[in-house]
C-alpha cells in the first residue's frame, strides 16, 4: 500500500502555498479570518487557511511533521479499516481537524475584522496526536533535542505547553489551533476505533 492521500495532501499544499506567497489577493482570500466568516458567510476559510503559510520556514515544518506522521498514520488507517474506509477515516481526520482547531479562534475574534490566521498546523496535530494515540509507546525525537521521548509523554507535554502560550499570547502561533487538532486527533482515533484506547492504556501502563 501507499500512502498516496499524504502526498496527494503535502503537493496541493505545496503549489497553493508558493501561489499564495506570489498572489497577496490568493492568500487574503483563503486565509482564516473570522469575521469575515460571519459578516459574509464565507465558510470555506475554516478549510482553505490549511493550504497556505506564512512562508517557507512555517510550510517546511508542517510538511516536515506530516510527512514523518501522516504516512504511518494513512497505512495504519488502511490496514485497520481496509483501503476505502481507512481512506475516508483519514481525509476526515485531516479535513475535520482544519474545521474543529479553528472553531475556538472562530468564537473568541469573529467580532474582529483583524485577526487573521493561516496553516496546517491544526491538521498535522491532528495526525500526529492520531499517531501516538495508536503508538504511544513510541520513541520520538524533537528536532533539536535528540533525545528519545515516548509518544504519550511527548504529546502530554506538547498540550501543556500549547495550553500555557495560547493564554499568555506571548507571540502570534495558533497555539489554539494547536491545542484542538491534537484533542481531536486522539478523540477522532479512539471514535473510529474504541478498541485502542483499551491498547492506548495497556502500552502506557505496561
Amino acid at each position: 500500500m501507499t500512502p498516496y492521500l499524504t502526498y496527494i495532501i503535502i503537493g496541493v499544499t505545496a503549489l497553493v502555498s508558493y501561489k499564495a506567497f506570489q498572489d497577496a489577493g490568493l492568500k487574503w482570500k483563503l486565509i482564516f479570518n473570522a469575521y469575515q466568516i460571519k459578516e459574509r458567510k464565507e465558510w470555506y476559510r475554516f478549510f482553505s487557511h490549511g493550504l497556505i503559510h506564512g512562508d517557507w520556514v512555517h510550510f517546511g515544518f508542517n510538511i516536515y511533521v506530516l510527512y514523518g506522521f501522516g504516512k504511518t498514520v494513512e497505512l495504519s488507517y488502511m490496514s485497520i479499516f481496509g483501503l476505502g474506509k481507512g481512506s475516508l477515516n483519514y481525509i476526515l481526520l485531516y479535513v475535520g481537524a482544519l474545521l474543529v482547531s479553528s472553531v475556538y479562534s472562530f468564537i473568541k475574534n469573529q467580532d474582529n475584522p483583524h485577526y487573521n490566521a493561516l496553516g496546517a498546523s491544526g491538521a498535522v496535530s491532528a495526525v500526529l496526536f492520531s499517531y501516538i494515540a495508536m503508538y504511544p509507546n513510541s520513541d520520538l525525537r524533537l528536532l533539536f533535542i535528540p533525545i528519545p521521548i515516548k509518544g504519550w509523554v511527548l504529546g502530554a507535554l506538547y498540550l501543556l505547553y500549547s495550553h500555557y502560550m495560547a493564554k499568555k499570547q506571548l507571540d502570534n502561533v495558533g497555539h489554539d489551533a494547536h491545542f484542538w487538532g491534537a484533542v481531536f486527533g486522539v478523540v477522532i482515533t479512539f471514535v473510529f476505533k474504541p478498541e485502542l484506547i483499551d491498547n492506548f492504556i495497556y502500552q502506557i501502563t505496561s
